[in-house]
C-alpha cells in the first residue's frame, strides 16, 4: 500500500474515534512512568493480577481474566515487515509491535482458570476482539492481533519485556517441559501458519506443491508439505541465501530463482511430465506489497490499488486445471487486473486466511531489534529468521546450524 494511501486510511481510522483496549505506548510517559492510555495493572501479594479497562462513557471495570507474561523469546515475523515499511494502515507512534512471543506467566487474574502462575511457560495464541473498521472493509471482523496496528485492535505486542495477555484462558497455550524457547516461539505463528497453508491447500501424498516465498513461513510450509507426503515441493524466491538454506536443510525440495528464470516458464518446464502439467497446489507465502511488475508498482504508488495481484496471477496461471490455491501471505485491501477469468475457467479452488495459530538464523537481544528488522527486511547476512531475547546484553547474529550428517 502506498504511503499516501496508508496515511489516508490512518486518518479515517482516527476519525471513527474508537479507542481499542490493551494499547501501550513506548513514549510520552507521565511522571509516574505510566504510558497514556496504557492499562493500569495492579499486582497483589497473593499473586493475582487485575487491569482497569475502559468499556464506555462513565464505565470502567476491573478485568480479572488476563495474565501478565514475562517475555523470554519474541520473533520478528515476515508480516511485521509490512509495519516496518508502513504499508499497513492503523499504526501510531509508540505502538508496541510483535505477535510471535512466549514466556513465563508471572501474574494471573482471579478469573483465569487454566493458566497458573507458578512460573508456567506459555505461548499466546491470539483470539482477540476485532473492531468495526474491519467490518466496514471486509463485511465481518476478521480478528484481533497483538502488536499489529489498530486495524486489528491496537493490542500492545510482545516485542517487549512484559505483555498483558488478554483473556488468558483462551489466548495462552501452556507448554510442556523440555520444549526450548526457540522451538516454542515458532508455535505462536509461523509453524501453525505453515501447517495451515497445507491444510487449506489439501496437500496430500503424491501432490506437486509450488510455494511462492522462501522466508520462514515458506520454508516451514515446504517442510510440512514433505511431512504430509507431497511427491514434489518447489520453492520459489529470488534471494540466493534462502534458496541455498532450503536446499541444505530440506533434502528433496526443488528451488526456483525467479531472478534468474521466468517463474511461469520454469514451472511449465519443470512440471511438463506431471499428469496435470502444473502444480496440484500453489501456495502464496509472500504478501501484498511485493509487486513484481512496473504496472502494479505504479498503481500502488498512485493509490489506484492497495495490494498487488502479480503473485496471485502467477499462482492462477501456473496451477493445473482443477488445482488448489492457498494464500497465507498477508493481503489487506484491493487489487487490479486479477485474472478471475483464468481462475473460473480452470475450475480452481482458492482458500486464504490468517492461521488459528524451526530453527532461526538470527538470535538477538532486545537492543538489536532495530538492526534485526533492517537485516530481515533487506535480506542480508544470510538472515532467515530473527528471534529477540529480552534482557540479553547484546545482539548476536548466528548462522544456520549445519545439517546433520547422514
Amino acid at each position: 500500500m502506498s504511503g499516501k494511501a496508508v496515511a489516508a486510511l490512518d486518518a479515517a481510522l482516527h476519525a471513527v474515534g474508537i479507542k481499542p483496549g490493551g494499547q501501550a505506548r513506548a513514549e510520552a510517559r507521565d511522571e509516574a512512568g505510566t504510558a497514556p492510555g496504557a492499562p493500569t495493572v495492579a499486582s497483589a501479594h497473593d499473586g493475582t493480577m487485575a487491569a482497569l479497562t475502559w468499556r464506555g462513557k462513565k464505565d470502567v471495570r476491573v478485568a480479572q481474566t488476563d495474565a501478565l507474561l514475562r517475555v523470554s523469546a519474541t520473533a520478528i515475523c515476515g508480516s511485521d515487515l509490512h509495519l516496518y515499511l508502513h504499508s499497513m494502515p492503523g499504526l501510531r507512534a509508540g505502538d508496541v509491535l510483535g505477535h510471535e512471543f512466549m514466556g513465563v506467566v508471572e501474574e494471573v487474574g482471579d478469573g483465569v482458570k487454566t493458566v497458573k502462575r507458578a512460573r508456567a511457560r506459555a505461548a499466546p495464541t491470539p483470539s482477540l476482539r476485532a473492531w468495526q473498521v474491519q467490518e466496514a472493509m471486509y463485511g465481518h471482523a476478521s480478528g484481533g492481533f497483538y502488536g499489529y496496528s489498530h486495524l486489528t485492535g491496537g493490542y500492545a505486542g510482545g516485542q517487549a519485556d512484559h505483555v498483558r495477555v488478554i483473556m488468558a484462558d483462551a489466548n495462552c497455550l501452556v507448554l510442556p517441559e523440555g520444549l526450548s524457547d526457540l522451538d516454542a516461539v515458532l508455535l505462536t505463528d509461523i509453524l501453525p501458519t505453515a501447517w495451515h497453508a497445507c491444510e487449506m491447500g489439501d496437500v496430500k501424498k503424491g501432490d506437486v506443491v509450488a510455494i511462492w516465498g522462501a522466508g520462514p513461513v515458506g520454508l516451514l510450509t515446504a517442510h510440512c508439505a514433505q511431512h504430509r507426503g507431497a511427491g514434489r515441493v518447489i520453492l520459489i524466491d529470488s534471494v540466493p541465501d534462502r534458496l541455498a538454506h532450503a536446499a541444505a536443510k530440506l533434502p528433496g525440495v526443488e528451488t526456483l530463482d525467479f531472478g534468474q528464470r521466468d517463474t511461469l516458464a520454469a514451472l511449465k518446464e519443470m512440471t511438463a511430465g506431471e499428469p496435470g502439467r502444473g502444480p496440484d497446489v500453489c501456495i502464496e507465502a509472500a504478501g501484498f506489497h511485493y509487486a513484481k511488475s512496473l504496472l502494479h508498482k505504479l498503481e500502488m504508488a498512485v493509490q489506484l490499488e492497495t495490494d498487488s495481484a502479480d503473485i496471485l496471477n502467477e499462482l492462477i496461471t501456473a496451477c493445473r486445471k482443477g488445482g488448489t490455491i492457498s494464500i497465507v501471505g498477508v493481503y489487506v485491501g484491493f487489487v487490479n487486473h486479477f485474472n478471475v477469468g483464468a481462475f473460473m475457467e480452470k475450475q480452481l479452488t482458492m482458500c486464504g486466511g490468517q492461521t488459528p495459530v524451526r530453527r532461526r538464523a538470527a538470535e538477538q537481544g532486545a537492543r538489536g531489534a532495530a538492526k534485526g528488522y533492517q537485516m530481515f527486511n533487506d535480506k542480508t547476512d544470510g538472515c532467515i529468521k530473527v528471534v529477540l531475547r529480552p534482557g540479553a546484553a547484546e545482539a548476536v547474529t548466528r548462522a544456520p546450524a549445519p545439517a546433520p550428517a547422514h
